[in-house]
């Protein structure tokens, strides 16, 4: 390619596609750019200033990085039943927590822990305590943000629950797991009621009025007989009744189950979470001004010398697969290997999958704090500071960031993570500078959408039931 020609590339305004037609030829100007006459110094094209949209178009088609297709629209009925039973205490054992305890809306989709406090807890996020002694759940709540998306049928850190409605659900709950979801992400709700340390409650204990809990003898694993009494309370609810059999066209009273609570469930999340109007959206849309000059560096470097990308993919930055990060073994661990935690290694029961996590999308990053699968990073910076250099992270490593009660739970196993540690980490080529880093973190922020920030409208005033909507 002649001077001049790269010239016209170099000046002519781009939109998300590259104007010429390979990538190669796009990757070839930029690197022509500094031989003739580009920005003083540029020796490489991620140093050229000039033609950021022509470097990061290239490695978008490359990476196949397309615009998100948004979910269908959800029907409206089971959105409205679905917001109120996601907020609703009644179908909890105890009558005293709910989903939006710990995916409350105002606490980016989670709760703002290191790792949940579920029963024996009162309060919302950070300012949630105990009465008594104190009982974490193993891992970090994981956000809700898009998972309507096609293509997600992988739940919790572990995956223990997969699926779509063609190749049907595999979860924790066996034989009795409904094969009728519309989506992973309904199937999904239908576990947390039934763990004693979540929703259902503990053997012995009362609910909020003194009376007994009809749940709490049953164990962790009787899923379908802890179903239908979470399916009696809400139909016990005059309202709840009426907008079931509303909801689902062609059902009885005999016949509303668990499955139509988690479908009206999922409704809403779908409907309430799905954020696909960031900054890096509109980019991909063609508004080449969407993103500053630092995000779309960090862009570059994201998907491409920094490695981000190798497990973050596509344009919601997750593989769906699990690797393992050498997150710092904090907090309670899970079963018996606690207080270390084998993460997918305990479902596939392989030691090669010991110390892997599901890769989480990085779309509202931001608003995800703490993070990690157990929350061991207070601040996001540190924690891509983790990805780029794993081994110095975990030698630094300070456990007063996570909840008061985990100090000192930090399990230095090191040379035991790091013994399998993911290869897809590998920065390619020199470390990464503290202004890059700098950039790398624009193209993070550039993942939020604005709208996730303001979400008081989905939190209802009452409830059908006449619980409290507070925690």
């Amino acid at each position: 390619m002649k001077c001049e020609e790269v010239t016209k590339v170099r000046r002519g305004r781009l939109g998300w596609r590259p104007q010429v037609s390979r990538v190669g030829s796009v990757m070839a100007a930029a690197v022509m750019l500094g031989a003739c006459g580009g920005d003083e110094g540029a020796s490489t094209p991620l140093q050229n200033e000039s033609n950021l949209d022509e470097q990061l178009a290239a490695l978008l088609t490359e990476q196949e990085v397309r615009p998100v297709e948004p979910p269908a629209a959800q029907d409206p009925k089971r959105v409205e039943l679905g917001r109120k039973l996601f907020f609703e205490k009644e179908i909890s054992g105890r009558r005293n927590i709910s989903c939006g305890t710990c995916h409350h809306p105002l606490l980016g989709s989670a709760d703002g822990q290191s790792q949940s406090r579920g029963q024996g807890a009162v309060g919302l996020g950070p300012l949630r305590r105990h009465e008594g002694e104190s009982l974490f759940l193993a891992r970090n709540t994981l956000s809700l943000w898009n998972r309507g998306v096609a293509g997600w049928d992988t739940m919790f850190w572990d995956g223990r629950l997969a699926g779509n409605p063609e190749e049907g659900y595999i979860s924790p709950s066996g034989d009795p797991t409904p094969q009728e979801f519309s989506s992973a992400l309904a199937a999904f709700t239908i576990i947390p009621v039934t763990p004693d340390e979540e929703m259902r409650g503990f053997p012995g204990e009362p609910d909020v009025f003194g009376n007994p809990n009809e749940m709490a003898d049953l164990t962790n694993d009787d899923f379908a007989e802890i179903w239908p009494l979470v399916v009696a309370r809400a139909m016990g609810v005059e309202e709840y009744r009426q907008e079931l059999l509303a909801a689902f066209p062609g059902t009885t009273e005999d016949t509303i189950s668990i499955l139509h609570l988690g479908e009206a469930i999922g409704a809403f999340m779908i409907d309430a979470f799905t954020m696909l109007d960031t900054p890096f959206d509109r980019y991909l849309a063609g508004d080449t001004e969407a993103l500053s000059d630092s995000a779309k560096r960090g862009a570059l470097l994201f998907y491409g010398r920094a490695s981000c990308s190798s497990c973050h993919t596509g344009a919601l930055q997750t593989d769906f697969k699990f690797h393992n990060v050498a997150a710092p073994q904090v907090g309670t661990g899970k079963g018996e290997e606690a207080p270390l935690d084998f993460g997918r290694g305990r479902i596939t029961g392989e030691m090669s999958d010991r110390f892997k996590f599901r890769t989480p999308s990085l779309r509202n990053i931001e608003l995800e704090g703490p993070w990690m699968h157990n929350g061991a990073y207070a601040d996001l910076e540190d924690t891509v500071r983790h990805h780029l250099d794993p081994a110095a992270s975990l030698s630094a490593y300070d456990d007063r960031q996570v909840e008061p009660e985990l100090v000192g739970t930090y399990q230095k196993n090191s040379e035991e993570l790091l013994s399998t540690l993911a290869p897809e980490l590998a920065v390619k080529g020199d470390p990464l500078s503290d202004k890059e880093v700098v950039d790398l973190m624009a193209f993070l922020s550039s993942l939020t959408d604005p709208r996730s920030l303001n979400l008081m409208h989905l939190v209802p005033d009452t409830l059908p039931s006449g619980l409290p909507v507070d925690d």
